[in-house]
């Protein structure tokens, strides 16, 4: 079937045609970072044999993701680092880190290092509510 053709007969059916959830306009941003992540790590085949091999290395790409992959968003802490919590306590550790790095040595920095903030609650899509709380 054209996709010329197939848009004409959702719109003769009544129905319009999305690819975002309801409501949801940045859905697209999200798939298409993390489609590019998947394409550019080591190891991506670019063809995959057959159907159980695309299972199988999505499958350990999933789990690399998730354990291995320390991700700039959350502050470089993998995502089950970060749902299990011990993302505060990593935070910890690197900050006593850099406190005691700029203690032994102060003229590396042009000036004094910040310290990592504690994660906060992360939303992929918050609610006017939430944003709202967050915003105070």
């Amino acid at each position: 079937m054209k996709s010329a053709t197939m848009i004409m007969t959702l719109y003769n059916l009544g129905i319009i045609p999305s690819f975002s959830r309801p409501r949801i306009s940045d859905d697209n941003p999200y798939s298409e970072s993390l489609f590019k992540t998947l394409k550019y790590t080591a190891g991506f085949p670019g063809c995959f044999k057959n159907l159980k091999h695309s299972r199988e290395w999505i499958a350990d790409f999933v789990n690399w993701y998730n354990e291995k992959h320390r991700h700039s968003g959350i502050k470089y802490i993998t995502p089950n680092q970060r749902h299990s919590g011990l993302g505060e306590k990593i935070m910890m550790i690197r900050n006593q880190v850099i406190a005691e790095a700029f203690s032994q040595n102060p003229q590396r920095w042009s000036h004094k290092p910040a310290l990592l903030k504690n994660l906060e609650t992360g939303y992929l899509n918050p609610s006017a509510e939430i944003k709202n709380n967050n915003a105070a």
